[in-house]
């Protein structure tokens, strides 16, 4: 705890959260939610807040449908991780809403063959580590393409759904995460905790979500996406109407990094979930049994506000009376 005293000032770690690029270039969300809402209207589709897949109810279970693209300065300096990880990503979206992948198609442009190939063979690692088909897609191999692009479609099903706005006051956020691993590709802040283990062990790993929705331990989950752990944290917040009290002590964290950078990194393998009080010991022990590091953080309340807080300081984040980040926010009809 001394060496994370030393490495916790709130006032700066709300400075590089705010500033943060990864947090940042959510704002736009909302103007292309806004712009594209009306067309909900033709389909049977749940309303979305926020969600990182469209549910469709489907018989007596829900279709998950979601979409994923890769940032171009990784596919550019890091063509293989870039297709490893459009695999990872996809899959995670899928698993955060308490469901499991049925398979992938994707679009890929690029002029370079070599680059190509790398980008290919990274899709075909992913794939094969997680279990999961890309069964199609579309290419564009014109010599001409400046900058090259990656996108992954991904379908999925559940029994339960886990959404991103229905947490609720009281609520224990619970902070799931993989520590066993090492820092990842160069180009995005990013922990890696997926290379080294088995399909088996990765899957034993995802598996924890979709049992935690089936068992109806928690209804509201998100992964960690690259707006890093407490920007995520506070985007599933706003986006379930609501504001939350952290605690950054109880974080889970790996040795050798930064406190600041750990809070940015994106995760391969982390979730945060809001649970109600009475089913935390069992979550956390279901987390703990699969080898996986979770722990309360803290507490979802009707604050519309993200308060740090550490030996007996706190700092504000975000209030979201003024603040936005996606701009997505649940609001209970009254």
């Amino acid at each position: 705890m001394n060496e994370l005293n030393s490495q916790v000032n709130l006032d700066q770690i709300v400075t590089s959260i705010r500033t943060y690029t990864g947090l940042i270039r959510k704002h736009p969300i909302k103007n292309v939610v806004a712009k594209l809402r009306a067309t909900h209207q033709y389909g049977q589709a749940l309303a979305n807040f926020g969600d990182d897949a469209a549910v469709i109810p489907f018989k007596d279970e829900y279709l998950l449908f979601a979409t994923d693209g890769m940032m171009s300065d990784l596919i550019t300096n890091e063509p293989y991780a870039a297709g490893k990880a459009s695999v990872m990503v996809t899959v995670n979206d899928i698993y955060s809403m308490g469901g499991r992948p049925i398979g992938m198609v994707n679009v890929l442009a690029s002029g370079d063959e070599e680059q190509r190939a790398l980008i290919v063979a990274g899709i075909e690692k992913g794939c094969h580590k997680l279990k999961v088909p890309m069964l199609g897609g579309h290419l564009h191999p014109d010599p001409g393409i400046s900058t090259p692009s990656l996108s992954v479609a991904i379908l999925g099903k559940a029994k339960k759904s886990l959404r991103s706005h229905q947490a609720q006051k009281g609520d224990d956020l619970i902070l799931a995460m993989d520590l066993q691993g090492k820092r990842g590709c160069k180009s995005v802040v990013s922990w890696d905790a997926n290379s080294g283990k088995t399909p088996e062990e990765l899957l034993y790993r995802l598996e924890t979500l979709p049992m935690i929705a089936e068992q109806e331990w928690s209804c509201a989950a998100k992964d960690i996406s690259n707006a890093g752990i407490l920007g995520t944290v506070s985007i599933f917040l706003e986006n379930s109407g609501k504001g939350g009290e952290i605690s950054v002590a109880s974080i889970p964290k790996p040795a050798d990094i930064d406190f600041i950078d750990w809070l940015c990194c994106f995760q391969s393998f982390g979730f945060i979930l809001a649970v109600r009080p009475e089913n935390s010991e069992k979550v956390l022990a279901l987390f703990t049994e699969r080898n996986i590091d979770a722990s309360v953080i803290g507490t979802v309340t009707d604050t519309d506000r993200v308060v740090l807080t550490h030996s007996h300081r706190s700092a504000e984040l975000f209030d979201f009376n003024t603040d936005e980040i996606t701009g997505i926010r649940y609001k209970e009809q009254t």
